[in-house]
């Protein structure tokens, strides 16, 4: 890939053309044998009157098939009537209506990129999004040909006893061969037309959880989850899960369920989290199994918002889907928005908004500083499989939370009914999404497009004025951003549409500052700078600015400590609450690792540590938004606020304050363990949640500060916990302890872990992103150690990214090393992934892409590693497209 004529073509937005054909009926006939599947399909085909497609040729997508046979209306083609290239079928001239027939040979079990139909354990299953129905059988595979699927699979009845397609069975028999084997077959039939992302099949040998929901009119839905026996006890969280989001969907959003049946498969090797087929969700194992014993509470939390949102897809994705695959967002930020309302609604909604929040600055904020920023409606691709990134999914659904914020519940909830209806059963665009939020509300929303086309993050500086003899306090927005050069790609040039959610505090508490006696307003930002006036303020307020994160925007406002700890002990918004305790932490953080570039040394902060003990001396009725408010900003944050990423002082100053504040507050930490220590059997619900997190901060902040009783206490809670939260909490400090009998202690601890758990693959990951992120020296000879270990599996995408994926991303201080090694090894394993799976091997180049924010040295190294992937032959255009991107 590293010569010019072998680049990868790229695809644009500006020029997207309808399609010349659409397929209207699919009747698949999928036989499994033991070397390989044939594929027989019977297209229902018509041209496109409203293109100018008369007399053109009809081209079909296909990667790496076995062409048998191609019929159109029962007459065979010769081979002279069709051309096969590496990946596609053409054929020369067609009628304007017929029906096509083609039969493929594949072979699942040598697909290792998990795209299309593979073999994962015991089971064959598809992944079909964004274009791996093309790897199944040549045909139309682009989300605005949508299409009425009939499938029948055949398979041995031994080795397959369950087999899964979209929609309703409606036909089902057994057929016994010469060779005495029982063969059988099933037929499935979807009535909703879909685009061929949303195909899915499934079939082997699973053991089966049955459950039913009766929703709002009156229907009984069969619910159905297809796992492997042995997982069998797993199932219960996910299906609780299901039901809550469905009353809650029906609820809120007034969406009900269309099909009798709902169905879930859980697999072992998938790429992605979940996936939202018709009818037929099929799960990576890490999203849909949970068991106290087995899965972290962040594990069942994880459970509860993928089921969630998978279930939404059905609606927001499937029954309403995008016309092309840049509009991506269109379904997955409108659904990233409801599913985390979903989990605000079912848990804390502040901490939940906290934690979406932080996610999106440590990662989706660096994503849009760095070489791959991209805006959330993309202009162009290499590889459509490259843009399943944090700025479609997160940054869209902050974009969707601005509409719902500037419209109000009521409004947005008409605008979203009228979206559904109006557009069921099509493919459609961003544009119509916000032009019929726009006509509900009456409101111009052509500015705010600007979100959806500009790439990078704005950012807003704000000053204040108190002017005391007038009692009035003026606060000044102005709002810096990436000029769009290409003005092709967007009619609008000017800044942001910003909607602006502020209070204004003083050391009572929130003040009234509108007319209607409310202490927090919505203004909404249009101009580059604006003045806003507050009249009748009588003491000089510390301004409470984007409560609730109301727009995903960097805030610069020159708050002093004092001001900080006035919102941290006296703000009423929860998040601002949190945000200032963060900025509070981070402002010392700052000045501590200047101090120790150029002494190496540190002073103590009681600062800090006094705002510390204010939160902890007045417990919050939410532990866990206490303990949210008791951790400090991670080092990954603190990265994406440097200018030059210093590994070792980022590193150095968040240990040292740790242990301070370990030290120093002892005996508050010690009796927030023992009154949050209990024998009870583990419940997975908001409160019990919240008791552990605090708890095992307090357990972290013991270790880190050496308490004499903390070592005592790791290894009770790691033999003696009935529940995986505590366990890994408290062996995830244990192995980051430098002191010589927690090395000794973690060594012990961690083989009888893995001897309890060797038959557990969930748990096992857990066990490699345990030491893949140990931060101790020695962390790469781990690593490659741990590559050669029985457990791991280089093809399997879930231990990849348990292993190298965490060691890379969140293990700076050994994965930085000064002489490159970890570059190198990084560059060495997508290497040899890219032959594997393509898309895994993308994924994991982010790291080495951000070598322009570390010193020269180091970056230097970065990009040789980046410079030696992105030259290989024969690289995947997935690993060549981030890598030539990372380079420029």
């Amino acid at each position: 890939m590293n010569n010019q004529e072998s680049l990868p073509a790229t695809t644009y937005l500006k020029n997207y053309q309808p399609p010349n054909f659409y397929i209207h009926k699919t009747k698949l006939h999928i036989e499994i044998s033991k070397q390989s599947v044939k594929v027989s399909s019977i297209l229902t085909i018509s041209r496109n009157a409203a293109t100018d497609a008369i007399g053109k040729s009809l081209l079909l997508s296909g990667k790496e098939l076995s062409l048998q046979s191609v019929s159109i209306n029962g007459g065979k083609l010769t081979p002279d009537e069709y051309v096969v290239s590496d990946d596609n079928l053409v054929i020369a001239s067609v009628p304007d209506q017929f029906l096509l027939e083609i039969e493929v040979l594949i072979y699942p079990k040598n697909n290792t990129s998990l795209e299309g139909l593979y073999k994962s354990r015991t089971m064959y299953c598809t992944q079909c999004e964004a274009e791996g129905f093309r790897r199944i059988t040549y045909y139309l595979d682009r989300p605005d040909v949508m299409s009425e699927f009939t499938t029948t699979i055949v398979a041995d009845k031994s080795t397959c006893p369950v087999l899964l397609s979209n929609g309703n069975l409606i036909d089902s028999g057994e057929i016994l061969t010469d060779l005495k084997e029982v063969y059988h077959w099933a037929t499935w039939h979807d009535p909703f037309p879909k685009p061929s992302y949303l195909f899915a099949m499934v079939a082997g040998d699973l053991s089966v959880v049955q459950d039913s929901f009766r929703t709002v009119s009156g229907k009984q839905i069969d619910i159905q989850l297809f796992v492997e026996s042995k997982d069998i006890d797993k199932c219960s969280h996910a299906l609780e899960s299901l039901k809550h989001a469905m009353k809650w969907d029906e609820e809120v959003f007034g969406r009900e369920y269309d099909l009798s049946l709902y169905m879930i498969v859980a697999v072992d090797d998938f790429n992605m989290g979940a996936m939202e087929n018709k009818g037929l969700n099929i799960f990576n194992t890490s999203c849909v199994l949970a068991h106290p014993e087995t899965t972290t509470d962040q594990g069942f939390k994880r459970v509860e918002a993928v089921v969630a949102h998978e279930y939404f897809h059905n609606w927001s994705g499937n029954r309403v889907t995008c016309r092309d695959w840049f509009q991506l967002s269109l379904k997955e930020g409108f659904t990233v928005f409801r599913d985390s309302e979903f989990s605000a609604y079912m848990g804390s909604s502040t901490v939940k908004r906290i934690e979406d929040v932080n996610f999106l600055r440590s990662v989706q904020f660096a994503e849009d500083s760095g070489p791959t920023a991209h805006p959330v409606q993309p202009q162009s691709y290499m590889e459509i499989s490259n843009f399943y990134t944090v700025t479609i999914y997160e940054k869209g659904a902050e974009i969707v939370r601005m509409i719902y914020t500037l419209l109000g519940p009521k409004l947005f909830r008409k605008a979203s009914d009228l979206y559904f209806s109006r557009y069921d059963g099509q493919a459609v665009t961003i544009d119509d999404f916000v032009s019929i939020m726009s006509e509900v509300s009456g409101r111009s929303l052509k500015q705010f497009m600007i979100w959806y086309e500009r790439p990078g993050t704005p950012l807003l500086t704000v000053t204040s004025d108190y002017d005391k003899k007038n009692c009035q306090y003026k606060l000044t927005f102005k709002q810096s951003f990436k000029k769009i050069k290409n003005k092709s790609i967007s009619t609008h040039e000017g800044p942001y549409h910003i909607p602006i959610k502020l209070g204004l505090i003083n050391d009572q508490g929130p003040i009234s500052i509108s007319k209607n006696g409310e202490k927090s307003v919505l203004i909404e930002l249009k101009e580059e700078e604006e003045t806003f006036t507050f009249d009748d303020v009588y003491e000089h307020p510390v301004p409470s600015i984007l409560q609730g994160f109301s727009a995903p925007v960097k805030l610069d406002y020159n708050y002093s400590e004092k001001d900080l700890a006035v919102l941290v002990s006296k703000d009423e918004d929860g998040f601002n609450r949190w945000n200032a305790s963060q900025e509070l932490a981070i402002h010392l953080m700052k000045n501590m690792q200047i101090e120790f570039r150029s002494s190496g040394k540190f002073s103590s902060n009681s600062c800090l540590n006094n705002a510390f003990l204010s939160v902890i001396s007045t417990p919050d009725k939410d532990m866990a938004m206490q303990a949210l408010i008791l951790t400090l900003p991670s080092e990954s944050i603190m990265s994406e606020l440097s200018n030059e990423v210093d590994v070792e002082a980022i590193h150095a100053v968040r240990n040292f304050i740790s242990s301070d504040l370990g030290k120093n507050l002892t005996e508050h930490w010690e009796n927030i363990y023992s009154s949050n220590s209990t024998s009870k059997a583990y419940s997975f619900n908001a409160s019990e949640v919240a008791r552990r997190s605090l708890k095992n901060l307090a357990l972290r902040y013991m270790v880190s500060g050496k308490s004499h009783n903390s070592l005592e206490l790791l290894r009770v809670q790691v033999t003696e916990s009935d529940n995986m939260t505590d366990t890994l909490s408290a062996l995830a400090a244990l192995v980051n302890d430098d002191r010589l009998n927690s090395i000794d202690l973690a060594s012990e601890l961690l083989s009888k872990f893995y001897l309890n758990w060797k038959d557990e693959p969930l748990v096992l990951n857990q066990w490699f992103q345990l030491q893949a992120s140990c931060q101790l020296p020695g962390g790469l000879n781990r690593v490659r150690l741990l590559i050669d270990h029985p457990a791991f599996d280089f093809n399997n995408p879930n231990k990849v990214r348990s292993l190298i994926g965490v060691f890379c991303s969140n293990n700076p201080t050994n994965f930085h090393c000064d002489k490159g090694d970890g570059y190198n090894f990084l560059a060495d394993q997508i290497l040899a992934l890219d032959k594997l799976n393509p898309q895994i091997a993308s994924r994991l180049l982010n790291p080495l892409t951000r070598w322009r924010k570390f010193p020269q040295h180091r970056g230097n190294l970065m990009r040789v590693q980046l410079d030696r992937v992105a030259s290989e032959n024969g690289l995947s255009r997935d690993t060549y497209e981030i890598a030539s991107k990372g380079l420029k």
